[in-house]
């Protein structure tokens, strides 16, 4: 899939907001998403990284996958445009990752720049909260007990 980088410091509640996006099934950097979203304007930067877990709902977690729908980056970029048009977003940021994971391995990095910390934390939780209840990206997890299930974001 592919990624874009849009050019910075642009006014807020633009969809030039959005400095990276995308969908990867090579490991995701946190620094590049950190870097994404730096602005001269911005007072605050919030990252949220998530990770793959050894246990959900108390059954020992062996291995995961995630795959994602053809449409996953048009659902993404449209979550991103309502975060920005309800909140003072400078820059907004986000990769997810598909394939098959390791316990441990960073499965999405999200990240806000806003002119305030308050801001900044706001956008960010709604941006992977939003992500994760409506992006068509699906996770397909094997128990250690043999079992195995999907978890699907929609």
């Amino acid at each position: 899939m592919t990624e874009v980088s849009a050019s910075t410091g642009v006014a807020s509640g633009t969809p030039d907001v959005i400095r990276l996006i995308g969908v990867r099934e090579t490991p995701l950097s946190v620094d590049e998403v950190y870097a994404a979203v730096g602005d001269p304007a911005a007072g605050g930067i919030a990252v949220f990284v998530g990770t793959v877990r050894d246990h959900d709902h108390a059954r020992a977690v062996r291995r995961l996958s995630y795959s994602a729908h053809p449409t996953v980056e048009r659902e993404l970029r449209a979550v991103m445009e309502g975060v920005a048009a309800d909140l003072p977003v400078r820059a907004l940021a986000a990769l997810h990752r598909v394939g098959d994971l390791e316990i441990g391995d960073i499965a999405v990095v999200v990240a806000a720049s806003c002119p305030h910390r308050g801001e900044a934390f706001d956008a960010c939780r709604r941006l992977i909260d939003d992500l994760k209840a409506t992006v068509p990206i699906w996770k397909h997890q094997t128990f250690a007990d043999g079992g195995d299930e999907w978890v699907g974001a929609c």
